[in-house]
């Protein structure tokens, strides 16, 4: 496993933990892969800055919450649900111990409903806060006004690759907000020469075709709407015919946490994951050098 303190976010280490045992409040925003999600808690746990108290870190997706608990906990050293852990709705690792703890909006909101003064939580992380929804947006309403009203020691941190800070931090009373420059690489992009009428399906598993066939090295992800879109997916690549093998994996939240874990494990073959929007920045998997997209994302809307 890499040094994870070679990691972006690390340059601006020591301003996070100043921001923080000035104020209470932080908005930071910092690029997909710079390690805010995995580094972040650590730093704040190594360094006392919430106490004896657990620090929570709010995750849009179960997806995420298992698997960057997954990822912190074996950085850590520890057996998942002991000094990290994660809980979701029907699955929870957790103990007595646990420091670092990942959730939901929807545990989070739980948690208030049984103790609306979090006595238990030093510090919590709203991470990922573009995938703004109606729980996040009222777990940081409760929390802003726990923290003003009853815990002014409790610590807020606002964590985005894409956020606009400004509103955030202008909802927050002005609060700082620090910006990690994170690290960049060369992608080449090409598109369709003419529209194709085909299933998208069909269309993905030509295209990582192409991909196996010039023989360029790494990983691909492929992007798909949903569930449905991703298992006609894997059903047309198994009938390609091609001399390399590869080891085709679906990734979504409907999975058992062992089959998602196959996305993010070392495999002997060239991996070929296909997701939903969640592998877009919610998580990172090590060794994707190609990626398919679809174009096409399922987005909840109200319609009165």
């Amino acid at each position: 496993m890499p040094d994870p303190t070679t990691l972006p976010i690390w340059r601006i280490h020591s301003d996070i933990l100043r921001e923080l045992r000035v104020g209470n409040r932080l908005v930071l925003v910092a690029p997909t892969g710079s390690g805010k999600t995995t580094q972040v808690p650590q730093m704040l746990l190594d360094e006392g800055i919430a106490g004896e108290k657990m620090i929570v870190v709010l995750q849009p997706r179960r997806v995420a919450a298992r698997t960057v608990a997954t990822r912190v906990a074996s950085e850590r050293k520890c057996e998942l649900g002991a000094e990290v852990g994660y809980q979701i709705r029907f699955d929870d690792h957790t103990s007595a111990g646990t420091r670092i703890c990942f959730v939901t909006e929807g545990i989070l909101l739980r948690w208030l409903q049984d103790d609306r003064t979090l006595a238990n939580i030093g510090a919590v992380i709203f991470d990922e806060f573009h995938e703004r929804n109606l729980l996040s947006d009222v777990a940081l309403a409760l929390v802003k006004h726990l923290q003003r009203t009853q815990r002014r020691d409790l610590l807020m941190l606002v964590m985005s690759a894409t956020l606009d800070a400004e509103p955030v931090a202008t909802y927050l009373e002005e609060c700082p907000i620090l910006i990690s420059e994170g690290q960049s690489y060369p992608v080449d992009v090409s598109y369709l020469d003419a529209p194709d009428q085909r299933a998208i399906t069909d269309q993905a598993a030509e295209a990582v075709e192409r991909i196996l066939h010039d023989d360029a090295p790494g990983d691909i992800l492929v992007f798909m709407p949903g569930r449905g879109e991703i298992n006609r997916t894997l059903d047309a690549l198994r009938s390609l015919r091609t001399q390399e093998r590869i080891s085709c994996i679906p990734l979504h939240g409907a999975l058992e946490p062992k089959e998602q874990g196959r996305a993010f494990s070392p495999n002997a073959l060239r991996k070929v994951v296909v997701a939903t929007n969640v592998a877009e920045t919610s998580i990172t998997i090590e060794g994707i050098r190609h990626v398919v997209d679809s174009g096409i994302a399922r987005v909840a809307r109200y319609d009165a």
